[in-house]
């Protein structure tokens, strides 16, 4: 048998015997996962002193109460602006996991909620074509999103910005008008239909929350490449034999732009969309 793959070939006790090495390797790194999660819940509580308000579907809302009863509290800080006319492709990735994963923690006393800057008729229409059931609330017109680094003004992007814990360059957007930047920021920007600048005064996230006795204590946030672990579809595409594969830049998308309706609701396999993937 002939083969055009540059990949190495190898038989199946070559296979296993690499496997079982690399076994040796997987097993550290979930235990060094395990201590990590350890340290993050070993972190100090640090108790919330804000009365932030929210809007949520149930109406105006605190903070204790997107708890919904529940303890624990997550909060997944997804992209989306006032300005923005869809959400960040890369944070509507990441919460197409979420509709299955929220009723598992709802009844392990943990609630998981989007957070967005964006007004709530934005937020539950974008739901809705999405096809999502998961709580989401508005922070717009509050400071929660600033407070917990996933909103910024003008300002402080002209003056460069504290994010995941470090302070930026401050970057060389000349005008509001100007595209600003290029590649995958730029794509991302303009399927959210804004420029780079105004996509990028919001950023993605994740904090945790705990209320006992009345009080709500911060407990933990991550971002940037941080929320990586909880981006469900990338745990699977670093076991696929090409891995990532993104070589060639950006590749996803809003799922209902997809040609491919594979594993949507209602399609079949190889089903095509005519009306040009929107619904």
């Amino acid at each position: 048998m002939t083969t055009t793959t540059k990949h190495r070939i190898g038989t199946q006790e070559e296979w296993l015997a690499a496997r079982l090495e690399l076994l040796k390797a997987e097993k550290e790194h979930t235990k060094r996962g395990d201590e990590l999660a350890r340290r993050r819940q070993e972190l100090p509580w640090v108790p919330v002193a804000k009365d932030y308000r929210f809007h949520t579907e149930a109406g105006d809302a605190k903070l204790a109460d997107l708890f919904q009863g529940r303890s624990q509290l997550l909060v997944y800080h997804f992209m989306f602006g006032p300005d923005y006319t869809a959400g960040c492709p890369s944070c509507s990735a990441i919460a197409d996991g979420f509709n299955g994963s929220v009723t598992h923690l709802a009844n392990h006393d943990v609630l998981l909620t989007a957070v967005s800057l964006a007004p709530l008729e934005k937020l539950t229409a974008f739901k809705k074509r999405m096809g999502w059931s998961f709580p989401w609330a508005s922070a717009h017109g509050g400071e929660f999103n600033f407070d917990f680094c996933a909103s910024y003004t003008k300002e402080q992007q002209r003056d460069g910005l504290e994010y995941n814990f470090s302070r930026e360059p401050q970057q060389p957007w000349r005008e509001e008008k100007e595209g600003g930047g290029e590649g995958a920021e730029f794509q991302f920007a303009t399927m959210c239909g804004v420029n780079t600048p105004t996509y990028l005064r919001q950023r993605p996230g994740m904090s945790a929350f705990i209320q006992q006795d009345g009080v709500i204590y911060h407990t933990y946030s991550t971002y940037s490449r941080g929320v990586d672990g909880i981006w469900a579809m990338y745990p699977w595409l670093d076991r696929a034999p090409l891995g990532r594969n993104e070589d060639a830049g950006v590749w996803w998308k809003h799922h209902d732009l997809y040609e491919s309706t594979v594993g949507q609701p209602g399609s079949t396999c190889c089903q095509q969309k005519s009306t040009g993937g929107r619904s």
